[in-house]
């Protein structure tokens, strides 16, 4: 049954409190016991002071104590914000700065290195170790921890003890959390995401994939992002189904995990499949358990999609969404092939999900007719209901066309809508429009290519170049003059990278969404 808050979705998981929730390597929380546990931090919080409306950042990876002060703030009436761990003292700063949480949940390394130096902090702070909860403590990615930070309270202590919490009834309207952008394009923002509208996008993604209830989801994505938010923790709540948690995505260990745990979805980034997929310990029989593979967060290579079929003979099908959609807003069906554009040979991101509306916007800001190629903007009831302490940001992306997403796609005759790129990330060589993407296709059609980022670079007398970045599959060599090469003989000549760079690795956010901005920047 579809729900309108993601605490009622818990709630009705937790009718039957036996079922597990959340596996974490050697560990299992069922719902009873993920309920209790939440109960008595949401308690001990409120003892503190923290209030209705108050914010309460979550620093963390993705362990069980991020679903814990998740329930925990809602059952407050609170608002959770996110923040990618990954973050340091001057990211901190700033999302602190705008959100101004009064109580902070997050790792006692992260406390130690980061948190304690702050200037200013929230008044209320827990602390949790990447070894709770489990105790198997796999040396590939715990270290050993560096102890309570004064003047932080421990949460297995405080789950110790049990209290009531005095709460008002939650509504849909009310904010699930405060999801910042990555920030990949510029300065981050907070998107207001509402339960409403979170659970709109969860229903949605659940009923059009045909997921089961008790299927165990991968917890592929960090859960600070929104693909981990809804596609995997409300997801789990709304079909009373375990979360499969591994701390932080280390190919070997996401293994390990789907061979152990037997989950049925995942959904993430197509450069954590490439890496499963080049992995030692990878073998044929390493996704068998997987009944749906799914990508979203960055362009899927159609290369990509088959290699990976031929190698595990599972396909890999897109999805497509934004913080500011409550992530999937566009899938691929599981029951249909991608579609590949002829003309681009770009892999469709999938077909509007429930309620969506797309409209194609040009560059004088009119609306296109199907099959044109212009900006994308939806309407849809996942959309975010604006950024906060923004409001002039929210007025420039929330037309009446609904979002302005900044990707240009198009969408054709049978509804399969095709992205071809980040609007800003467009290269203009000679005079002639260049994607990114079109160049990067074609590269990882190349035996030795392993990934890669296309960017526009300064060029007297072209205005800007074509210089592509790659890394290399592990026991492959080549020159960049080939890949030059292979590359003119399969596009127009103002397309062809003339600038090839091969490096050991490219930059990535952490939900793996590579960074063609620091590439630039660079």
């Amino acid at each position: 049954m579809p729900f309108d808050h993601a605490l009622t979705a818990f709630r009705a998981a937790a009718r039957e409190p036996a079922l597990i929730a959340l596996t974490y390597f050697d560990g299992t929380i069922d719902y009873g016991t993920l309920d209790t546990a939440s109960d008595a931090l949401a308690a001990w919080l409120q003892e503190k002071g923290l209030q209705q409306g108050d914010r309460l950042a979550l620093y963390l990876q993705n362990t069980p104590a991020f679903v814990i002060g998740l329930l925990a703030g809602w059952k407050l009436g609170a608002i959770p914000v996110p923040i990618n761990p990954m973050n340091r003292q001057r990211e901190l700063i700033m999302m602190l700065a705008d959100c101004t949480p009064a109580a902070l949940l997050c790792l006692d390394t992260l406390y130690n290195e980061v948190i304690e130096a702050l200037p200013e902090k929230p008044a209320i702070v827990v602390t949790s170790a990447a070894s709770d909860f489990q105790s198997r403590n796999d040396t590939r990615l715990f270290t050993s921890s560096t102890g309570q930070g004064a003047g932080t309270a421990k949460l297995t202590e405080i789950l110790g003890g049990h209290g009531l919490v005095s709460q008002r009834e939650a509504e849909v309207g009310d904010i699930a959390f405060i999801v910042y952008t990555s920030g990949t394009t510029g300065v981050p923002k907070g998107a207001i995401n509402t339960h409403a509208a979170a659970m709109h996008s969860a229903n949605a993604m659940c009923s059009v994939l045909g997921l089961r209830p008790g299927e165990a989801i991968l917890g592929i994505a960090p859960l600070f992002h929104i693909t981990g938010l809804v596609c995997q923790v409300l997801s789990t709540f709304a079909l009373g189904a375990p979360l499969i948690l591994s701390y932080r995505f280390e190919p070997g260990v996401m293994l390990d995990a789907i061979r152990e745990h037997r989950p049925g979805f995942a959904i993430g980034a197509i450069t954590a499949y490439v890496a499963m997929m080049n992995h030692r310990d990878a073998k044929p029989d390493s996704f068998d358990t997987m009944r749906l593979v799914y990508s979203g967060g960055a362009p899927v290579p159609a290369g990509v999609v088959d290699q990976f079929a031929t190698r595990f003979g599972k396909t890999i099908r897109n999805g497509f969404g934004m913080t500011e959609t409550n992530a999937p807003v566009i899938i691929t069906p599981p029951d249909e092939a991608s579609r590949v554009d002829p003309v681009s040979n770009a892999l469709s991101i999938g077909k509007a999900m429930p309620g969506l509306t797309i409209t194609v916007i040009g560059e004088d800001g009119e609306t296109l007719p199907g099959g044109e190629v212009g900006e994308l903007a939806f309407a849809s009831p996942s959309l975010t209901s604006g950024y906060w302490n923004k409001p002039t940001e929210t007025a420039t992306a929330l037309g009446p066309a609904g979002l302005r997403s900044g990707d240009v796609g198009f969408v054709d005759a049978d509804g399969w809508v095709f992205l071809i790129d980040r609007k800003k990330d467009m290269i203009s060589a000679s005079g002639y429009k260049v994607w990114p993407r079109d160049v990067e296709d074609v590269l990882y059609m190349h035996p030795a290519v392993r990934e890669a980022a296309v960017i526009g670079v300064p060029d007297q007398y072209r205005g800007e170049t074509v210089k592509a970045v790659v890394s290399l599959k592990e026991g492959h060599d080549v020159q960049p003059s080939e890949l030059t090469a292979f590359c003119r003989e399969r596009m127009a000549a103002y397309k062809y990278p003339r600038l090839v760079e091969i490096v050991a690795d490219l930059p990535k956010t952490p939900t793996g969404k590579i960074m063609r901005r620091m590439l630039r920047d660079a």
